[in-house]
């Protein structure tokens, strides 16, 4: 980072304390790391394979050729629009502070707390894909495991700790493994695609555009019998799953040099290059696959199924080992958005203890407690719906599907807050990275339309009872607002409050080592 000046850095601090903050984090991350940061989390190397199944058991290979991209667009409108806001405003935590600084007080908690609860149990069903892929390529082949409910939860305890304890030792070590993540991910989805063109029987180019419906028993159950047109929409959960967790470029503003140029570009890079080398991948594999209607029967497990009958076992063998680490540092990048998330959130009072989480090491410069919290919470969640079904669905699984819910909504509160406030004394001040008005709105609206798609396609079965929790969510946030909250909770500092804690953002950046802006 030889190009990061002394003049940006302080206009970096500068932004910062313009919004009532001190720089208690420490800026070690450069433009590639804020990029790798995301584009980590969204992993194809995880959620691309463990959700195969939504689209080899849905619409079959146009749910790959044609869903793909069409989902990925999905979340690239987010992205862009999301860009815009980031730009303007460069904190941690950032989605909190948009949703606050557009709107109110009220709208700031409320996609804090979307956010907040995406991200816990985001990590959570990352790293029990991580077990399960585990177990499908060593633990049980070769240390003969059993999945059980002890296994799973040990499991999750080692690589949660293990993630929490490399974000506890600080951003430098953590921005490292990321930006190595980055080019695995790069390296490995290419390796990935290149083994399966090899293995492939033939080259029908033309399945990655049949449509077939293999929704019910001829799908292994993935989806419930329903139409072709239907089963088509729901595979478009397999991309829009999987490219989501582009905000840590936002929740890493404070550690990121020149962040209202990088983050905007990381975020939206992290989705382009994610769509691009995901599309190449997932329609390698598929033309590797013998016979659509054999691997549509596989369900869940088609992955293992494809690459057992097809590739060479040393082969097979060294791919699984890099997916492996690959989904262990998609974790590990998540652990950083959730942690950052719970800090910003916390030193403007909006959690219980509030005062220790919010607390960053001197030694490390990073938020530890908010780094445990969050990684204990993600494994107690995992821990406690799985033990608990309703009907025949565990409610983990029908948690999961809230989460992007609450994600998704979390990032439409604060675009859709930005579509009115563009102008306005709200938001008068643009970022260096700017769309213009028109564009932006147009990003805006689109984002809107799409949240509505993807809350439609979140609560159908067998997921239905992910309408009832979210409605649930929302009434019990509005008790908790209503009765507690609207009287306790400041939000973040605006006017008057930013001038006012100058001596407190001296104090703590004193606290840590840092120089601020002098």
């Amino acid at each position: 980072m030889s190009d990061y000046t002394e003049l940006d850095k302080k206009q970096d601090v500068h932004i910062l304390h313009s919004m009532g903050y001190a720089q208690e984090l420490e800026r070690r991350m450069s433009s590639f790391s804020n990029f790798a940061v995301s584009f980590s989390i969204i992993c194809i190397l995880s959620g691309g394979i463990n959700s195969l199944a939504q689209a080899t058991s849905g619409a079959g290979g146009a749910a790959i050729g044609i869903g793909w991209p069409l989902g990925c667009f999905i979340s690239l409108v987010f992205a862009i629009a999301m860009a815009q806001i980031s730009s303007a405003y460069p904190t941690a935590g950032g989605l909190y502070h948009w949703g606050s600084i557009l709107g109110n007080r009220f709208t700031g908690w409320l996609t804090a707390w979307f956010n907040l609860l995406g991200l816990v149990t985001v990590l959570g069903a990352i790293n029990v894909g991580t077990y399960y892929f585990f177990m499908g390529s060593f633990g049980t082949t070769y240390l003969g495991l059993t999945d059980t409910t002890v296994v799973r939860i040990v499991f999750l305890v080692i690589i949660t700790g293990a993630q929490a304890l490399v974000n506890h030792m600080g951003i430098g070590l953590t921005a490292k493994l990321t930006d190595f993540s980055g080019y695995l991910i790069f390296a490995t989805s290419i390796a990935l695609a290149l083994v399966c063109l090899a293995a492939a029987p033939s080259y029908e180019f033309g399945r990655l555009f049949t449509f077939a419906n293999y929704s019910g028993e001829v799908g292994g159950n993935v989806w419930p019998s329903t139409s072709g047109a239907w089963v088509f929409l729901l595979g478009l959960l397999l991309p829009i799953y999987t490219i989501t967790g582009y905000d840590a470029s936002a929740h890493t503003s404070e550690e990121t040099v020149k962040a209202a140029h990088s983050v905007p570009r990381g975020m939206v890079a992290s989705v382009l290059w994610s769509a691009l080398f995901g599309y190449i991948m997932l329609c390698a594999f598929v033309l590797m696959l013998p016979n659509m209607d054999d691997a549509a029967k596989q369900g869940w497990n088609v992955f293992f199924w494809a690459m057992d009958s097809q590739v060479n076992p040393i082969v097979k063998d060294i791919l699984y080992l890099a997916i492996l680490v690959s989904q262990w540092l998609c974790g590990l990048a998540t652990v950083t958005s959730v942690s950052r998330m719970i800090f910003a959130f916390s030193r403007d009072g909006g959690l219980p203890a509030s005062k220790a989480l919010s607390k960053v090491s001197p030694q490390y410069r990073t938020p530890v407690a908010a780094i445990w919290t969050g990684s204990i919470l993600s494994v107690l969640f995992v821990w406690g719906s799985s033990l608990v079904s309703i009907g025949d669905t565990p409610v983990y699984t029908i948690v999961v599907s809230c989460t992007v819910i609450f994600l998704f909504f979390s990032f439409a509160i604060p675009i859709t807050l930005g579509l009115f406030a563009w102008g306005t004394s709200k938001w008068d001040k643009m970022g260096p990275w700017n769309l213009g008005e028109g564009v932006f709105k147009l990003f805006a609206v689109q984002s809107v339309i799409a949240m509505i798609l993807i809350f439609i396609l979140g609560i159908q079965p067998p997921n239905e009872w992910a309408l009832y929790i979210t409605v649930g969510f929302l009434i019990l946030t509005a008790i908790v607002w209503f009765g507690f909250e609207s009287r306790r909770f400041k939000g973040p500092p605006i006017g008057a409050e930013v001038a006012e804690r100058q001596a407190e953002i001296a104090a703590a950046e004193a606290a840590v080592g840092e120089s601020g802006e002098n």
